[in-house]
């Protein structure tokens, strides 16, 4: 049985609950259903009481457009307190070791990028005989990052299979291409979420609106801002603006290795930044739960990119923000309904996040567990349990957000100590 409270949620919201009984009546089936609704969770919940534990047998896979969601829906189905075993495949990593732990783990679900399950399925990596379920998670972004042949060819694999299930946050005519016939259930119309965001313009008085963009997040405090830039090189820039101003933050873009992307990723979900500077990488695809404030320091490329964008904050029911700085030689796009948002600030200096967040050199691989880990910073570095926030353990390595305060004296408490009689490296992530 599904925990609820294990997942931080107290209940699920309608178009949940009607998800919840469409996918127990209907082979074929698709939610459209804004970004930031809940979609994931809408599925996943009922795919889950689908499965049987007890079968070590893959009997679902979920197509993903990024890695990134990958790992996130295997760590909701971790989190969720059935006895389910899930793994992310997905490129950029040796498929061999994946195979290694698809056979170790003898996961019932699959959650993987198009390619590296096609790859997986035609090497005969996992045997798709019981598969009796498939998902397509987000399939109007992976249109959009070119995956239609290789889901194509991942359906003509999977013939036995009984319940097809897509999502989207946009409608589609390519939808018909890969379910001829289904249910459908539509939210697209309904856009509570926007409703729940404010929008604001900004002006900015020069071209380069680095010091508006500062005067703006000096004026928001301590909340938390995903600041969207157009390309990978203006996240450098700005991020090394803002540092450079006292800000702490994280940034990431298409163009960094995954592990980089990993660990900024995890600074900020876990508190230890507050503000994440992004390509629209982070628009969607990633679980980001609770935001205050988009800022979309470069304009998006249309409409649909603003709404993907905005997606981010304003879930689950909360309010939002959403600011768009304009410069002198811009003008604010048609699509956008804002008032203009006059900067004022009683700080000059930038709030510092309430965590910090330490790396960790083992992980799963070592039997390191998230309760070995608590224990260690309690026992050994003399923190409190409300100290200890945050814990993701990889499978060779982990991270921690503790207490922004304790950090330098909780280091030198560790310096040169064993956890669970291993010696690793532990060290500040900056």
């Amino acid at each position: 049985m599904i925990q609820l409270g294990k997942l931080g949620i107290e209940a699920l919201n309608a178009m949940q609950q009607d998800m919840l009984q469409a996918y127990r009546k209907a082979d074929n089936l698709v939610l459209l259903s804004p970004t930031g609704s809940g979609k994931t969770l809408a599925y996943l919940l009922p795919l889950l009481e689908s499965l049987k534990a007890d079968n070590a047998a893959v009997q679902a896979l979920v197509i993903v457009p990024s890695r990134e969601l990958a790992m996130q829906t295997v760590a909701v189905v971790k989190q969720s307190g059935t006895d389910i075993r899930a793994v992310a495949v997905y490129g950029g990593r040796p498929a061999m070791e994946e195979h290694r732990t698809l056979n170790g783990v003898q996961p019932q679900i699959i959650v993987g990028t198009p390619g590296r399950l096609l790859d997986h399925l035609t090497k005969g990596n996992f045997s798709s005989e019981h598969i009796h379920s498939l998902v397509i998670d987000e399939f109007d972004k992976c249109l959009e990052l070119g995956f239609r042949e290789e889901m194509s060819q991942i359906f003509a694999h999977l013939t036995q299979v009984k319940k097809r299930v897509l999502l989207s946050a946009t409608d589609n005519p390519e939808i018909t291409r890969f379910l001829p016939e289904y249910k459908r259930l539509d939210y697209l119309t309904d856009e509570p979420q926007a409703e729940r965001i404010e929008q604001w313009v900004v002006k900015s008085p020069l071209k380069d609106k680095l010091e508006t963009l500062r005067e703006l997040l000096l004026g928001r405090g301590s909340e938390t801002s995903i600041v969207f830039v157009g390309f990978r090189e203006s996240v450098e820039r700005v991020a090394k603006f803002l540092r450079e101003q006292g800000f702490v933050l994280s940034a990431m873009h298409g163009g960094m290795e995954q592990r980089d992307r990993e660990r900024e990723l995890f600074r900020f979900v876990a508190g230890s930044t507050n503000i994440l500077v992004s390509t629209d990488l982070a628009a969607r695809g990633l679980d980001i739960p609770a935001l205050d404030n988009v800022i979309h320091y470069h304009l998006p490329l249309n409409e649909q990119a603003f709404i993907h964008r905005n997606g981010r904050t304003a879930r689950w029911d909360r309010e939002g923000r959403s600011f768009l700085i304009i410069g002198p030689e811009e003008q604010t796009p048609e699509y956008v309904d804002a008032s203009e948002y006059v900067l004022s600030h009683s700080s000059v200096y930038p709030s510092l996040p309430l965590w910090a967040s330490l790396y960790i050199g083992k992980g799963k691989k070592d039997k390191i567990s998230k309760g070995d880990i608590a224990g260690f910073l309690m026992k050994v570095g003399g923190l409190d349990k409300d100290d200890v926030g945050r814990i993701d353990v990889r499978d060779h390595h982990s991270y921690v957000a503790i207490n922004r305060k304790r950090t330098s004296e909780t280091l030198i408490r560790l310096r040169g100590q064993k956890i669970k009689g291993i010696k690793t490296i532990i060290e500040a992530m900056k």
